[in-house]
């Protein structure tokens, strides 16, 4: 149980600061719509950077980064003790929103500002975190710098990383300058708080303003590649066919019949199929296919990845052709700190917005954060459940409610 003291009295962040922010950031790497595209180290994400650590700058705060470019800005406390973190990340897939990632590190430097216009010091430091890459969009696995940061991915490894686009991460680190010295972890947080959209349609369905996030689904990522036969497309039977285009949709369909055989928390997504040769009278010769599977239960989401490798043997041996696997990302479900979340509820409580426990579907650095320290989560409603898409809001009075409650919490949290 984490010890806290009373909070000071009661402030209120800058809404309106804390939304031109997040519009100006949203104007690097705009895309039609409305969204943004700042892949993980590429030119926008370094416009990005350059553009909060100047903001971070003008507060005051002190700057490292470290090996995997995670971002650390420092606000001293009277005591010079481990630090209250918060944050998230910038970075944002390539048709992605104005709000995923960017509130929580936005929002964190809001409470700084609010703080320092009030003249407030905390017993404790406060900790702003970027991490690298969370989204695992263009380099895998996502929330690749959170996991570095809490040693569960060797740095080596992580910089010997190829994206998507055949890219090094440790080359793309340097040549955007972000390339930083600092040890990963250096700053070990005493509790982490971290401020998201939902990114899903629970609390704008039910007219809720506050989320406490108290456990996160576990995520299997794989790659899927199937090895057949390209041959003519009228003259080859039925029968002699190796199709490698028939099986990458026969795993799309049994992916989504064990997500309805499993049900409850079960979900299940295949994102990518990529056929060659890919010509409409072709039998194909090669498909690759991702699969998503997750689930807050550690045992049952084992069981469905069992399941699938079963069927991935039997339809190699049925069609005559060759399946192979690569792991991308496998991280277990987490259960939050329960102090912290319950602070969460009686912050909200006491600024007198609605508020409920929930899950995250998503993967956020939160869960490798949570490896360190005690953490959770504070959510704030996504209009139609929509995220990772252009068409990505959240009302005004929602975030400046979601970044009262992540100011109060770190209030008390850091004394």
């Amino acid at each position: 149980m984490l010890k806290r003291s009373l909070a000071p009295p009661r402030l209120g962040v800058n809404g309106e600061r804390l939304l031109e922010r997040l519009l100006a950031l949203a104007e690097i790497g705009a895309i039609e719509g409305g969204g943004c595209c700042r892949l993980a180290l590429t030119d926008a994400d370094r416009r990005g950077r350059d553009l909060v650590v100047g903001w971070m700058r003008d507060l005051g705060l002190e700057i490292t980064i470290d090996r995997i470019g995670n971002i650390i800005a420092v606000r001293r406390g009277v005591e010079d003790t481990e630090p209250v973190m918060t944050g998230s990340h910038i970075d944002t897939v390539a048709t992605g929103g104005k709000y995923d990632g960017n509130l929580g590190v936005l929002a964190a430097l809001e409470v700084v500002a609010t703080l320092n216009d009030a003249g407030i010091a905390t017993r404790r430091p406060l900790a702003i975190g970027i991490f690298t890459n969370e989204e695992g969009a263009r380099f895998a696995p996502d929330m690749l710098g959170s996991l570095v940061y809490a040693g569960g991915l060797p740095v080596e490894e992580a910089l010997a990383i190829r994206g998507i686009d055949g890219a090094m991460l440790g080359e793309e680190l340097a040549r955007i300058g972000y390339a930083g010295s600092t040890p990963c972890g250096a700053i070990k947080p005493h509790a982490y708080v971290e401020l998201h959209i939902e990114q899903g349609p629970i609390l704008d369905t039910e007219g809720v303003t506050i989320g406490a996030v108290h456990d996160l689904q576990g995520i299997s990522w794989q790659e899927v590649t199937i090895t057949g036969q390209s041959n003519h497309a009228g003259t080859t039977p039925m029968r002699l066919r190796r199709d490698a285009g028939y099986c990458a949709a026969a795993i799309s369909y049994e992916v989504r019949r064990l997500v309805r055989e499993f049900g409850a928390n079960q979900v299940g997504t295949v994102g990518v199929i990529n056929l060659h040769p890919n010509l409409i009278n072709v039998v194909a010769a090669r498909a690759k296919v991702t699969v998503d599977l997750r689930n807050t239960d550690e045992s049952v989401l084992q069981d469905a990845e069992r399941r699938l490798s079963a069927f991935l043997n039997e339809l190699a041996e049925a069609e005559k052709v060759r399946i192979e696997t690569r792991r991308l990302a496998r991280f277990e479900p987490v259960i939050f700190d329960e102090s912290i979340v319950r602070l969460i509820e009686e912050t909200a409580g006491e600024l007198g917005y609605s508020h409920r426990r929930m899950t995250s579907g998503a993967g956020h650095d939160a869960q490798m954060i949570a490896r360190l320290c005690p953490a959770a989560m504070i959510f704030v409603p996504s209009r139609n459940g929509i995220s990772h898409n252009p068409a990505e809001f959240t009302e005004p009075f929602d975030l400046e409610a979601g970044a009262n409650v992540l100011l109060g919490a770190v209030m008390k949290l850091a004394g």
